[in-house]
């Protein structure tokens, strides 16, 4: 792979040699983009994929590495890619004894000397065409982190039902309880400026699958610039990915970043301040921002409508049946509800948007009252003879559930603070 251009700003100052170069390097040799591979037992596809990604970056107009990243394989992985880094000009081979996706591109990142630093699955289950448009706007400037989107308009994804909710889900619980802005955390497909990586993987604390979630989450929280990339992307049937370890793992992952954020044990404002993003943004007269002073709100003001919910259904219920009861309850305490956290909760004060706030809080209660009309219909035909008290505490715990819905429809829906970008759009960053 040869360099033909320059991006312009770029040093030709020698760069110190690393511990993972094979022999030192003229200044002119240093690559402008290093897309890593991070692999384990992976010697039946580690030779197709380095060979077909290192003729697709040979049509690049910068100079650009590949680096095969092994975490501890134990088959003959490193045989493979010692052979291919020997053919294969532009190819190293980083050889790690501990396991860990997170861990190897921690390292590699950590000691490379490109401008921009990627990756990249081995199984190739993103199509190649999106890589340059993946690299382009962090070496304009445009933005500091890029990500291959799944879930962004205009992607074509092929996969199997299963792994599609799985995917959606995830997203889902990281919008409503670390509230980010982007739409895929997990898609094997990103790349990031040197200069932010350097700032930011000191801070990332996971070394397996988590890590990809938690150094997008720092970057948003130190108000860097998140691009995201429609990508078209096949599913590998053959991936050995534990899916239920995973999901534990990434799940105790979330509850430590979320506490570490919330307890300010993160520096997220030095990183923004070293990197020229400004101090992060105050929250509005007093309204916290974090998700745990957001929840600890919003869980007072949900046991007020509680209560006033439980009292009202008593109220209706003696002119009406249960179900009515419940349906009216349920309306009245949803509008005083919605106006509480609008003002509590999320800081929004002044009419402007107030009538499509009640419209979207309406729907949520819509789905609200069908959980819990749905609970009464259940209670009804398993033991019709419930009475008066039984009734109210299936629906006491169906609209506790109810609430939970609520809570996270309400951040990442109705109060999502910054409207969400579109795809191809950056997030995050204060400055433009």
């Amino acid at each position: 792979m040869t360099a033909t251009t320059i991006p312009p700003g770029r040093t030709t100052t020698p760069r110190p040699r690393t511990a993972v170069d094979a022999e030192p390097r003229e200044p002119s040799s240093a690559p402008v983009l290093d897309v890593v591979v991070p692999v384990f037992d992976e010697e039946t596809d580690l030779g197709p994929c380095v060979r077909r990604l290192h003729a697709h970056l040979a049509g690049f107009p910068f100079p650009s590495r590949i680096t095969i990243a092994d975490n501890a394989s134990t088959d003959a992985t490193p045989e493979v890619a010692r052979a291919l880094a020997a053919e294969l000009p532009g190819v190293r081979f980083v050889r790690m004894e501990e396991k860990g996706r997170g861990r190897a591109l921690n390292q590699v990142w950590s000691t490379s000397d490109a401008d921009v630093l990627a990756y990249m699955d081995v199984d190739l289950s993103t199509d190649l065409a999106a890589l340059l448009p993946l690299v382009a706007g962090l070496l304009s400037g445009h933005s500091d982190v890029a990500i291959g989107s799944r879930l962004a308009r205009g992607s074509v994804v092929v996969r199997g039902a299963r792994r599609e909710v799985i995917s959606r889900c995830y997203n889902l619980l990281l919008h409503g309880t670390l509230r980010v802005r982007f739409s895929d955390a997990q898609c094997g497909f990103k790349a990031i400026r040197a200069d932010v990586a350097r700032q930011l993987l000191p801070l990332v604390e996971d070394t397996g699958w988590f890590f990809d979630t938690e150094l997008l989450v720092l970057a948003e929280r130190s108000g860097l610039r998140i691009q995201e990339i429609p990508v078209d992307w096949v599913d590998d049937p053959d991936s050995r990915v534990d899916i239920v370890a995973t999901a534990l793992a990434d799940l105790r992952g979330i509850r430590r970043l979320g506490t570490a954020i919330a307890t300010g044990r993160v520096p997220l404002q030095q990183v923004r301040e070293s990197l020229g993003r400004g101090r992060q943004p105050a929250s509005l007269a007093g309204v916290p921002t974090s998700l745990a002073g957001q929840l600890a709100r919003f869980v007072g003001v949900g046991l007020v409508s509680t209560l006033a919910y439980a009292l009202l259904y008593l109220l209706f219920q003696e002119g009406s049946g249960a179900q009515v009861a419940n349906f009216l309850a349920l309306l009245v305490t949803a509008v005083a509800n919605t106006a509480l956290n609008r003002r509590l909760t999320f800081g929004v004060r002044g009419r402007e948007g107030a009538g499509r706030h009640q419209a979207q809080g309406l729907l949520v209660f819509l789905l609200g009252w069908a959980i819990t009309a749905g609970s009464l219909a259940l209670l009804h035909v398993g033991a019709p003879a419930a009475g008066r008290g039984v009734e109210l505490a299936v629906l006491t715990v169906a609209n506790l559930a109810a609430t939970v819905v609520r809570f996270l429809l309400l951040r990442t829906w109705v109060f999502p603070g910054r409207r969400h970008h579109r795809p191809g759009s950056t997030t995050g960053g204060t400055t433009r």
